[in-house]
Parts: structure tokens; sequence; C-alpha cells
């Protein structure tokens, strides 16, 4: 990637992650005026996520721009795994919230079974969960396009931090209008939605941190990937047997380490042209910025 590239995917990032902390902000203070105003447990913890989603946009801001630094004395590799280690914050942040609403939620359905008699929450509440849901949903397929356009783990997983809040506030909504339109009874309903968004929040933390840690673990890539590195690399003519293939990710590049091998009485020139001619192929298939490794032995 050079350097233009590099600052436009940078931008584009930062672009999508300010407009995402603009409307947090907003949601922010909305859902917690609302959820106090309105006596609502689901809107307070529906506030609580989108705070951690503003943590997150601020996250992604300052760890994307260190992994576009280039290549430095101290990581030869990159920066990339500054994005990774940003897209695991998120997912723990993600998790996080999602226990701490089974919690809260929890404990009022307890009081609830116990006779206790809840707070019935006001059509404030509501308005605002329905205004969450729209813009949310709104950010999440900008922000989603913007990630898989420029290829960035971190943003896709925001973009699914902002779906996880719109699911919350889905719940949050049911939730609060039942408790208001079928009376005292049902008030349970608050924090009974509150607990089933956070198997949503949970669920998608997961999903967040599985490839994530598989990255940070050095996982290889997966089978069809290298069954098409394979293919690729004998589709130059005169190398054969390619093996010891290596492969992981580093953020947002791919890491390709293998061993080929060619007629041992070819000149040194010639083999040296086939292994670019390999490696231009794998360049022109994953990435300019793709790190490949090549080790050329004679055929036995």
């Amino acid at each position: 990637m050079n350097e233009t590239d590099a600052a436009v995917r940078r931008r584009a990032i930062y672009g999508v992650t300010l407009a995402g902390s603009v409307v947090n902000v907003v949601l922010v203070l909305c859902k917690f005026a609302a959820g106090i105003l309105g006596r609502s447990a689901a809107m307070i913890a529906d506030a609580v996520h989108s705070l951690s989603d503003l943590a997150t946009d601020v996250i992604v801001l300052v760890f994307v721009r260190i992994s576009d630094k280039p290549e430095d004395k101290g990581h030869d590799y990159g920066h990339g795994k500054y994005e990774t280690f940003a897209t695991l914050l998120i997912g723990v942040a993600l998790l996080v919230v999602g226990i701490g609403i089974l919690w809260s939620g929890g404990e009022q359905i307890y009081a609830f079974l116990q006779g206790e008699t809840l707070p019935s929450p006001g059509w404030i509440a509501l308005w605002a969960a329905l205004f969450s849901i729209v813009s949310k949903e709104v950010l999440f397929h900008y922000t989603r396009l913007v990630g898989k356009k420029y290829d960035s783990p971190a943003v896709i997983a925001n973009a699914w931090h902002h779906r996880s809040d719109s699911f919350s506030s889905i719940g949050t909504a049911v939730g609060i209008g039942g408790a208001i339109l079928l009376g005292e009874d049902w008030r349970v309903l608050d924090p009974l939605a509150a607990v089933i968004v956070s198997f949503f929040i949970i669920h998608v933390a997961i999903k967040q941190l599985g490839p994530c840690l598989d990255e940070l673990l050095e996982r290889s890539l997966p089978d069809d990937v290298e069954r098409h590195i394979t293919d690729l690399v004998l589709s130059v003519p005169g190398v054969s047997q390619p093996h010891h293939l290596r492969t992981r990710r580093i953020g947002n590049r791919y890491a390709i380490d293998v061993h080929i091998r060619m007629d041992g009485n070819m000149p040194l020139s010639e083999a040296h042209d086939r292994a670019t001619q390999v490696e231009q192929k794998l360049r022109e298939t994953y990435g300019k910025d793709t790190y490949i490794n090549i080790h050329v032995e004679p055929m036995k």
C-alpha cells in the first residue's frame, strides 16, 4: 500500500468513526436522560451500551493511526496487529457490557418475583429507543461498508457494535412498550428485555473475539486460501513441489512463507526471475503489501 492509498484508507476510517462518535454522543445523552426521566432500567442499560460504543470509537481512531505506520526498526512486519488489538478491546468491551446488562436485568426480575412493584417506564424512554434503532441501523450499514472496502477488522467490529446497539434498542423498545401498555403486572418486561438483549450482545462479542484471537495466536489462513496459494505457485512454469507453506494474518495483510523446487541446473538469474513471478502473482491476488518469503531448492 503506497502512501496515497494509506492516506485515503486512513481518512475513510477516521470519517466513518467520527460520524459514529457524533451519533453516539447524542445517543448517550438522550438515552441517559430518557432512562432517568422515564424510569426505565432497560433504557439505562441501553445508554451504557451506547457509552461503550463511544469508547470503542476512540479506540479505533487511536489504533488505526498506529496500524497504518510503516515498518520500522522495532516492527519489521509493520504495525498491523495494533488494529487487531483494537478489535480485541472492542470485543472485550462488548462482552463486559453484555454481562453487565444481564446482571442488572436479572436483579430486577428477581425483585419482581419476590413481590416488589417495579416502576412503570415513561413514553420518553420508548421514543428514545425508537430513535436509537433507526440511527444505529444506518450507522451499522455505513460503517460495515467502509470496513469491507478498506479491509479493516477494527472498523467491521465497530460496525457490529453499532448493530448490537440496534438490537439492544429493539429489545428495549419492546420491553418498554409492553411495560407501558400492558399495565403493572407486565412491568417486568422492561428488565426482561434487557436480559434478552444481553445475550445478543454477548454473542456478537464472542463472534468478534474468535478471529481476533486466531490472528494474535498466529493461526494459519483458511485451508481454501492455502490451496489457492499453492495453485498460484504451481501456475509459474518451471516451479514445482511447493512445501513448508506457512501463513498468517497481520492486521489487514497476509504473510506467506513457502519453499519451492526448480531444476538444479537452471541459472541463478532464471531461478530468481521465476521466484519473482511467483511473488508477483501472490501480490496481485492478496495485495501489494503482502509479506512474502520464498525459499528456492533444487528438485530431488
